[in-house]
């Protein structure tokens, strides 16, 4: 069992002032009035976040939008890219690889400014670049 295991197991088996004391350990010397089995998530929470990292921006966003009672999440998440990395799509029985490097898109032995060009060319009709090379995800 990981370290964190067992931390987040212990948890489950302390008293009231017990975790009081982990509290101000973890978070600090003031020690939310909640329940305790309340205490206990937010210390589990704490805890996992100082071994795994907190929640991105995007998460945190999502979050506040649900709290002000707008639940939906956007429609469009888009995956960010590295220079470096390949893009590769099918398409009509032909491979599409694209390299993305820090001035544009390498394709075809020349430097492209968007991945719309390039699906563009490909295609012959208007596409959303990113759309095509399955970088936005709906939902």
């Amino acid at each position: 069992m990981s370290r964190i295991a067992k931390d987040l197991a212990a948890l489950t088996t302390m008293t009231p002032a017990q975790l009081k004391e982990r509290w101000v350990e973890v978070v600090g010397p003031v020690v939310p009035a909640l329940p305790a089995p309340l205490v206990c998530r937010l210390l589990a929470y704490r805890l996992q976040e100082r071994k795994f990292g907190s929640l991105s921006a995007t998460v945190v966003r999502e979050l506040e939008r649900a709290a002000q009672g707008n639940p939906q999440p956007s429609s469009r998440r888009s995956v960010p890219l590295t220079p470096g990395a390949r893009l590769v799509r099918e398409w009509n029985g032909q491979t599409i690889s694209v390299e993305v490097r820090v001035d544009g898109f390498w394709w075809r032995e020349q430097t492209w400014r968007s991945l719309s060009e390039i699906a563009g060319e490909v295609t012959g009709t208007h596409w959303s670049g990113p759309r095509f090379f399955g970088l936005i995800q709906r939902g």
